[in-house]
């Protein structure tokens, strides 16, 4: 068997050397771009609760029709009395010969993708003036949202803030190394206020701020995690923001915040702008900032298996 037919197994440490070598902003796009074009099928994600309230996992599914490829990854959700375990294991097949070619573990293949989008969001929906860049999350996704987004304005200010970094010296270090702009704050009052682009990267299942400390319009992002109904911002706020979202089919099925609006709070999804689909091939138009703008990203099964696939075609080159 030539060594391009074999079944890569791939580590987290092969994942991320092959990573360095990417350009996963790129990698994104062009998939986006490939959906606007009829050439990705994106499925709906299947939640699968666990006995007892013990958990649950996600299977997230992806068909990129010009590449040759399908697959899907699982991530399950293990609630214990600290930090959620949460996982990931992509598997990458061949559309022309039904063979698997990849196994990999997916934890910084999500965290990169998951970062990239949003950055990918930012770029098209961020006025072009905008100055002040929010943070709230110190988690390894946060610091990857800050690599990716830093160099898409001119930032006058970066502020970040997190319950945990208060009492993590080290950890407030390694931010504040990123870069000389970043500011530590001690609130998320204090880290929102007027910004203009707020990224909200937490493992919370329910709002990490008040939406009106903002004082201004702004464009927020949100991940939230994969537990059932999460959202780190209050479902009410909806009716009154410009909603974009990665995939307009899927993702009001899937996020909380949007569940929960259209259950008490008379929003629609209907009423979502447009998705990353549009923005990228300009088919949707972009927000006036006569009222704020709200980005949700779920996680799609095809950008899992467009990085899957960008790191298979690196690791068998090496």
């Amino acid at each position: 068997m030539s060594r391009q037919t074999e079944i890569q197994v791939l580590t987290a440490a092969d994942v991320a050397r092959c990573l360095s070598k990417i350009d996963v902003l790129k990698t994104m796009e062009e998939t986006f771009l490939a959906r606007a074009k009829g050439d990705v099928i994106q499925p709906a994600q299947v939640l699968t609760p666990f006995p007892e309230d013990s958990g649950d996992f996600i299977t997230y599914s992806g068909v990129l029709g010009h590449l040759k490829v399908f697959g899907s990854k699982m991530s399950p959700y293990l609630p214990t009395s600290a930090t959620p375990i949460v996982t990931a294991w992509t598997t990458l097949m061949s559309m022309e010969s039904g063979q698997p070619l990849l196994l990999c573990d997916s934890g910084r293949l999500t965290q990169q993708r998951t970062a990239a989008v949003t950055a990918l969001a930012i770029d098209r929906l961020a006025p072009n003036e905008s100055k002040t860049l929010a943070l709230i999350g110190s988690g390894p996704l946060a610091m990857a949202h800050l690599n990716y987004v830093l160099t898409l304005r001119e930032w006058e200010s970066v502020r970040v803030y997190s319950p945990s970094l208060s009492q993590n010296g080290l950890k407030q270090a390694t931010f504040l190394s990123l870069d000389s702009r970043i500011l530590i704050t001690n609130s998320a009052e204090e880290c929102v206020e007027q910004a203009d682009v707020v990224m909200l990267c937490t493992s919370s299942a329910a709002p990490v701020f008040n939406f009106n400390d903002i004082g201004k319009t702004a464009l927020i992002t949100s991940i939230s995690t994969n537990a059932a109904k999460a959202h780190e911002i209050d479902p009410a706020c909806l009716p009154d923001m410009d909603v974009y979202c990665d995939d307009k089919i899927s993702t009001p099925h899937s996020a909380g915040e949007m569940l929960l609006a259209a259950e008490r709070h008379h929003w629609s999804a209907d009423s979502i702008k447009g998705d990353l689909s549009d923005l990228v091939s300009q088919q949707c138009q972009k927000p006036d900032y006569q009222r704020s703008v709200f980005f949700r990203s779920i996680g799609l099964g095809i950008e899992d298996i467009a990085i899957a696939y960008a790191v298979y075609q690196q690791s068998i080159t090496e």
